[in-house]
């Protein structure tokens, strides 16, 4: 795909949020399930027109997110806030990373296992714009509050760009992992 020139924004709600080993529910409607392995930056100070070099001063620290995505309401749609915020589809955790543990957020390995087998496996270091980038970004215009979440992006190897497609289903086991950061795993499950 060709790069963007900025971030995409989208939005997801708070009825997508839920824990380490809380089931991912799948709704009938949404029939092309995916995973996405991100670095979640939570914000810890009230950020407006914040620049670049300062960023970093405004987060709390990190946290594992998927950013499921139903990719026939994202693709269907035309636009990506359906497809994204169904409900359960932005698990986080386990736990919130204070920023101080974190050395550089650019610098640290990701990955998204699913029963077992890593279908992404990347660097924090290659992502299209860095954690700062996307808090100044956003802030020219949203102002961030303490507790907002920004998930920053996703590495190669999601399931709906895989030869054959990769979707989740009932019975799968996805974890996101990120170093120093930690394990998120969650099941998947039909909504019954």
């Amino acid at each position: 795909m060709e790069l963007p020139k900025a971030p995409l924004l989208f939005a997801k709600w708070p009825n997508t949020l839920i824990g380490d080993g809380e089931p991912i529910v799948l709704p009938p409607e949404a029939t092309a399930v995916d995973y996405e392995a991100e670095l979640g930056v939570v914000i810890g100070t009230k950020a407006k027109r914040v620049s670049e070099a300062d960023a970093l001063e405004y987060v709390e620290g990190y946290i594992c997110v998927n950013d499921v995505s139903a990719r026939d309401l994202q693709f269907g749609d035309g636009q990506w806030t359906r497809g994204k915020s169904v409900d359960t589809f932005c698990p986080v955790g386990p736990r919130l990373v204070p920023r101080e543990e974190i050395a550089d957020p650019q610098q640290l390995g990701i990955r998204c296992i699913v029963n077992g087998e890593a279908l992404q496996d990347s660097s924090t270091g290659q992502m299209i714009f860095s954690v700062a980038e996307i808090i100044a970004y956003v802030t020219r215009v949203i102002t961030l509050e303490p507790g907002d979440l920004i998930a920053t992006g996703t590495p190669a190897g999601v399931g709906v760009f895989r030869d054959p497609k990769v979707l989740l289903k009932d019975g799968d086991e996805v974890s996101i992992e990120i170093d120093g950061v930690g394990t998120l795993t969650n099941p998947v499950e039909k909504e019954r």
